[in-house]
């Protein structure tokens, strides 16, 4: 469920029409829900009620800040991948004891950062990180509390480019070393091991790659207890997918998926984190977008819009579906036509989807992207010096620019031209 629904014919996010915030801050921009960030955290937390936990959002799918503070204010905490991602999380007020830190290539200065700042664990990818990060927490004088994240060999069924727990992708280690390499971890004076970690991939939608995944991290758990390691926590990730069309066949909910965890992993008395990213903050946005020209080809109808691949690339670069539908909504028994429907920019890849049944639409109409709020704002760029567009947040009656639309100029200046030149 989100807040982007149709009211005597206008699409409103909440209780505003979104052709009015169209008029204050002009197309194409990002909108939120804060009603939905809330609601989407607050089904998580309830499904994991019974157990110590703590849900940790993925800021990779959304990092700005006003979202953040959205999801700090009813408890979450933060999984960061990056330096950057983390003093976002810390600038937006979460302390250092809700924030995990993931990722494959963790350079010192940012383990420095954390471990200066504070941090709640370290997930390991790899033994040279974990050699590392024991030199940073050393030199500190402090100690780096660790999970360690292990490839458990599952495939999720999810898209090739977001599937990271087969043997052949880049992350953790393989959990047949496990034994290994957490007796390594265990002799490092740096290092305080507290846990396992585990993520199989994105847009799961179905339970049973999960089922198998936390079997095998059950099994590893009894395992390295016997060897005296004190397991105290398990970060089983992210990965449940949304609903990217209006249709019945819906990923698992959040309830379902708390049950599987309990179900497996219940009987260790290990406090549980999850990290769910697309599912928060996926339906709790929509980017909006105004239609430029429709232009006749061939044997098609283009709906040329001033949204492009930069602004939006999962289409281009997943093959992503996302529903596009006008913000004024169609009479009803309008017959619907095909479009292709792309952006201005210079690729043939700036294509959002093709042949895609819509209602008759013109210059200047307003269409929404839905389940736009995850990996898109995020994975924007400059490409063809378009600026960055504007992410705007809703609260009940209110709107609020949270990021800006930076002008040419701004844009611009932030190249610098050589002494020779």
């Amino acid at each position: 469920m989100d807040h982007f629904l149709y009211r005597n014919g206008v699409l409103h996010a909440e209780d505003v029409a979104i052709s009015e915030i169209a008029a204050a801050v002009g197309t194409p921009f990002y909108l939120y829900s804060t009603a939905t960030l809330q609601r989407h955290f607050t089904l998580f937390d309830e499904a994991l009620a019974g157990t110590e936990h703590l849900v940790c959002f993925a800021m990779k799918s959304n990092s700005n800040q006003a979202v953040l503070k959205v999801l700090a204010e009813v408890g979450a905490g933060m999984d960061v991948v990056s330096g950057g991602e983390y003093a976002r999380a810390i600038a937006a007020g979460v302390p250092g004891e809700k924030i995990v830190f993931s990722g494959v290539g963790k350079t010192a200065q940012e383990m420095k950062d954390a471990l200066t700042g504070g941090i709640r664990q370290f997930n390991i990818e790899s033994e040279p990180e974990m050699l590392a990060l024991s030199a940073v927490a050393q030199s500190l004088g402090v100690v780096a509390p660790i999970t360690i994240r292990v490839n458990p060999d599952v495939d999720a069924k999810t898209h090739a480019k977001i599937a990271t727990g087969k043997s052949e992708n880049k992350f953790g280690i393989p959990i047949a070393r496990a034994k290994d390499v957490y007796a390594t971890a265990a002799a490092l004076p740096g290092l305080k091991v507290i846990g396992i970690d585990v993520h199989i991939g994105s847009q799961l939608t179905e339970l049973e790659p999960f089922r198998l995944a936390y079997q095998k991290v059950a099994d590893l758990t009894e395992m390295l207890r016997a060897e005296g390691h004190d397991i105290k926590r398990l970060d089983l990730g992210g990965g449940l997918g949304i609903p990217y069309t209006r249709s019945n066949d819906a990923p698992p909910l959040p309830i379902e998926y708390g049950a599987l965890i309990k179900d497996t992993l219940g009987h260790l008395g290990c406090e549980i984190e999850i990290e769910p990213g697309r599912l928060i903050s996926g339906n709790a946005g929509v980017l909006i977008s105004s239609v430029i020209y429709v232009k006749s080809g061939e044997d098609r109808d283009f709906l040329i819009l001033d949204a492009a691949m930069n602004d939006l690339i999962r289409p281009a670069m997943y093959e992503a579906h996302h529903d596009i539908v006008p913000v004024i909504e169609a009479e009803a028994g309008v017959e619907q036509q095909p479009y292709d429907i792309v952006g201005p920019v210079c690729e043939t890849g700036d294509t959002f989807t093709k042949q895609r049944m819509m209602p008759p639409l013109a210059p200047g109409d307003l269409v929404a992207f839905r389940s736009a709020g995850a990996y898109g704002a995020v994975m924007a760029s400059e490409y063809n010096s378009r600026p960055l567009i504007p992410e705007v947040l809703v609260k009940d009656d209110q709107f609020a620019v949270i990021r800006k639309r930076p002008t040419y100029e701004e844009m611009i200046n932030r190249d610098t031209i050589p002494s020779w030149l």
